[in-house]
């Protein structure tokens, strides 16, 4: 195996990944301000966990799978009301 393995896997190239400096959080929390909305979603215990791995098992996080099953939705819904 090559010392220029998958960082996740290898232990000789953990110097790759530095932490984020508190700069770069800051600055990524202010930008996510401007650029998103935030959308709190409640579901019955267990559900997230039942969901976090229906999105995993497609490669996809759990936001990603909220936000195109909303669009999948809204795309459906729309082509019903021009029927």
């Amino acid at each position: 195996m090559h010392d220029r393995c998958a960082i996740l896997y290898c232990q000789k190239e953990v110097n790759i990944v530095s932490p984020s400096s508190e700069a770069k959080k800051k600055a990524d929390a202010k930008y996510a301000l401007k650029a998103y909305d935030r959308l709190e979603i409640k579901v019955k215990k267990g559900r997230k966990a039942e969901l976090m791995t229906h999105a995993a098992e497609r490669g996809e996080s759990l936001n990603g799978f909220v936000n195109r099953a909303i669009a999948e939705t809204e795309e459906r819904d729309k082509s019903k009301s021009t029927l």
